[in-house]
Parts: structure tokens; sequence; C-alpha cells
């Protein structure tokens, strides 16, 4: 699969009207297989106040690389490259883009949050009634929330997760592996809860990963400022030391706008 997004032919089928940055549904062939994908051109990266510019397909590179380093799984296929409009990253589309994505995360009534499901925030719907944004609580999300964790993630809204098979996966990882603690996520159910062992093992192997002049450091350090992978590395440790997932911080919005 990333053999085809690296050195296949990509051929735009049509742009995401909803996308904040320019992105584009794209047919990717090699060698006689082809595969969908998200393009996203840092040409058409919408510039931030608080993120250098055009460095956001490096970030989702970067994201990914951590994710398979660390065994998360939670990002699929993703390379920078060469394409229309000239570089940008390429991820594997998930699903099919007739079909209603399953989604974890949801808008409810207050009496109607599911069993096996989380409240993290309530508020009024477009009625006035009031609503609960609420996410499953199983392996599979809370994985995804000590991912966030690791890469301060700031912008991980409800639609940006969606179920494929028994694994969950995770897109738009643009505003993440900023030096300042900037995390956002509608994934607050599990705040203060003990790490899973599986997750600090995940943990622990990201950490050797990221030994200095390694495979993984040189990989990221092509995406990423020194900076920047410095304090990746020091989220890592110190979710070693304090093995408990992240509570909402102060001064910073801790809930991405909107939540889906």
């Amino acid at each position: 699969m990333l053999a085809v997004l690296a050195e296949g032919e990509v051929h735009l089928v049509g742009r995401l009207a909803d996308a904040s940055n320019h992105a584009f549904l794209a047919e990717v062939t090699a060698a006689g297989e082809t595969v969908l994908a998200i393009w996203k051109p840092v040409a058409g990266e919408r510039p931030l106040w608080d993120f250098p510019d055009g460095t956001l397909a490096d970030r989702e590179t970067a994201a990914f690389l951590v994710s398979e380093a660390g065994g998360w799984g939670v990002v699929p296929e993703t390379v920078f490259r060469d394409g229309p409009h000239g570089r940008g990253s390429l991820q594997r589309w998930v699903g099919d883009p007739g079909e209603e994505p399953d989604y974890v995360v949801d808008i409810v009534a207050p009496d109607a949050v599911p069993a096996g499901w989380l409240p993290v925030l309530s508020g009024e719907g477009e009625d006035g009634a009031p609503v609960v944004v609420v996410h499953e609580d199983s392996p599979a999300v809370a994985q995804v929330a000590v991912f966030d964790a690791v890469i301060n993630n700031s912008d991980r809204k409800g639609s940006h997760l969606v179920r494929e098979g028994q694994a969950v996966r995770g897109f738009d990882h643009g505003v993440s592996l900023h030096t300042e603690d900037k995390l956002r996520t509608v994934l607050w159910g599990f705040a203060g809860r003990p790490l899973p062992a599986q997750e600090v093992d995940r943990i622990a192997r990201l950490d050797a990963a990221l030994a200095d002049g390694g495979a993984l450091d040189e990989a990221l350090c092509a995406h990423l400022t020194i900076a920047e992978v410095a304090a990746l590395r020091r989220r890592v440790r110190r979710l070693l030391e304090l093995p408990a997932y992240p509570l909402p911080g102060h001064g910073w919005p801790s809930i991405p706008w909107p939540p889906l």
C-alpha cells in the first residue's frame, strides 16, 4: 500500500468542499493496483496563527510515522511526495466515499447516552434542547486518546474518527506535534484514568525508537524541527513517568470547535 501511494500516478477525482484547507479525493495507481486516497498539497494550506506556514502536510506524515513506530495503527498509510499542485501528503482513504462512516463520537440527548459510551460535554442543540457529546468507551478509542496525547493533537474532532473493522482510524493530524501543549480533543471521557499496560508498552516502544540518530529520528526530522522532535520525546517520557490519561489543561481551549 505504501509503495502504491509513494510511487503511483495521482489522479484527482474531486475536491472536498467542507475542508478548511485544500483537500482532494484521489485515485492512485501503480502496477495495476488502484487505491483511493486524500491528497493535501502544501500550496493549498491556509495560514494559521499558531503553526508555521506550509507545515501541515509534514505533520500529517509525521503523525503516521509516530503511529506506526508505537504500534497504534491509528493513522492510515500516509506519504509525503510530489503530486498535483506540488508537494503534499497523500493518505489512504478509509471506507466508501458514498457511504456514511461509522463514527465513534456522537451528540445525544442527556437521557439517551448509549451503554458503553462516555459523556464529555453538555450543551444545547440548534433548537435549544439540551444535548451531550459522547464517545465510545472501548480499547480502540482509548488507544486513540493515548496517541493524541503523544502527538499533542490540537484538533481531535468527532468526525476525524471512524471505525474500520475492529480498528478506529484517525484523520487530520496537520495541527499536531507542536512544541507547546495544545491538546484539544473530544475524547476527555478517559481523563485521569491509569493507562492500560498495553498503552504503556506502546509508549515505551516509541521512546526506544526515538533514540537520537535512529531511523525514526531521521525520518521525523525530515518533517519536523529539532525542537518539535525534542518536545515529542518529552511528552513520551512524561507519560511513562506518570502513566495516566491527561486532564484538560488551563489557558487553552480543551475542546475543538466545532466538536464534531
